[in-house]
């Protein structure tokens, strides 16, 4: 049987990995795939770029989820505490070997650079270079922390990407154009979009005012959480997500009298990158579901949401006017993320 092994920071995971990965696990009959880091080392890695440090488990689940199908491939994470210029390149080795327990017939990098550390540190094995030139995958980890993950949105594989979409979510009273600016965003910037799952759940009970109960409200923020989820794994750079559970709570207050306190603990663990807050000065809409059409009504449901975001202390950028005064709002406040 033969053995082998390939390691790295994996920060992050990129098509040229899967490439080196894939193709050393056609060599031998047992691969090991190395994550070798530090939360020290590998933050100073992330200083001064355009990517945040990503922690190990993280990268450990890109790697079970590459790997997942592949019985011959073993996973194995080794942490230090050192520094990048204090790394201990002996001592890893050491603790290489102690992990995989059995003779090393090769070891795999793509950097011609290891030849002679190598050679002294493993000398019963065989150094196999993978593609050093990068003529099959012509990209780097440190060229995407220098200049972005977007900017090589097309070297990362599509279980990595999840982990790097910016969530937008656009949120405001009845009737303020949230279904139709999320939608707009959507096909604008190629990608997928959360419907408010409140209507979805609601035209299915029938579509009839004022037969919400209580727990059907913790069902809608559920329900529209699952959505997200979906919406971020095949997600382009961004998701646009129309309402979650602080307006839900909202309409829990509006329309049943009721505050849930699961909603709000729901609502701590919501991490948006960006709150568009549309103002309800376009026209009103009876679709059949929406009940609150009159001016100072509007004006009073808009304050009280605007009051309930205060105190969860959420920033939020504030659209208002035409449809194309709020698309294009929208646009000025996404391009950065980008």
């Amino acid at each position: 049987m033969t053995v082998g092994f390939i390691g790295g920071k994996f920060l992050p995971l990129h098509l040229g990995h899967v490439y080196a990965i894939t193709y050393a696990s056609s060599m031998v009959d047992e691969l090991y795939v190395i994550l070798s880091h530090s939360e020290l080392r590998d933050s100073e890695l992330c200083l001064d770029t355009k990517m945040d440090y990503i922690p190990a488990n993280i990268r450990l689940r890109w790697l079970s989820q590459l790997t997942k199908d592949m019985p011959h491939v073993k996973i194995i994470a080794i942490e230090d505490d050192q520094d990048n210029d204090n790394y201990n390149w002996a001592e890893g080795a050491h603790l290489i070997k102690q992990k995989i327990g059995k003779p090393i017939d090769y070891v795999f990098s793509s950097e011609n650079g290891y030849n002679d550390i190598f050679k002294e540190l493993y000398p019963t094995s065989k150094h196999i270079l993978i593609d050093p030139m990068r003529t099959h995958v012509n990209i780097s980890a440190t060229a995407i922390r220098k200049e972005g993950v977007f900017r090589h949105w097309e070297f990362i594989p599509t279980i990595v990407r999840p982990y790097f979409v910016k969530k937008i979510v656009v949120v405001g009273t009845e009737s303020c154009g949230k279904s139709t600016l999320t939608r707009n965003l959507a096909k604008i910037y190629n990608t997928t979009y959360v419907s408010e799952y409140g209507r979805t759940f609601c035209e299915e009970l029938g579509g009839c005012d004022g037969i919400l109960v209580s727990e059907d409200y913790q069902k809608i923020a559920y329900g529209h959480k699952i959505e997200e989820f979906k919406g971020i794994e095949q997600a382009n750079k961004l998701v646009f997500i129309d309402t979650e559970a602080i307006v839900t709570q909202f309409y829990s207050n509006l329309y049943n009298d009721e505050h849930q306190p699961v909603l709000d603990e729901m609502a701590k663990l919501q991490d948006y990158d960006l709150w568009l807050l549309l103002e309800p000065d376009v026209k009103w809409v009876d679709d059949g579901l929406r009940v609150h059409g009159e001016e100072t009504v509007r004006d009073q449901n808009n304050h009280h949401l605007k009051a309930i975001l205060k105190r969860h202390n959420i920033e939020y950028h504030l659209l208002k006017g035409s449809y194309e005064n709020r698309l294009t709002g929208a646009m000025e406040l996404i391009e950065p993320l980008l």
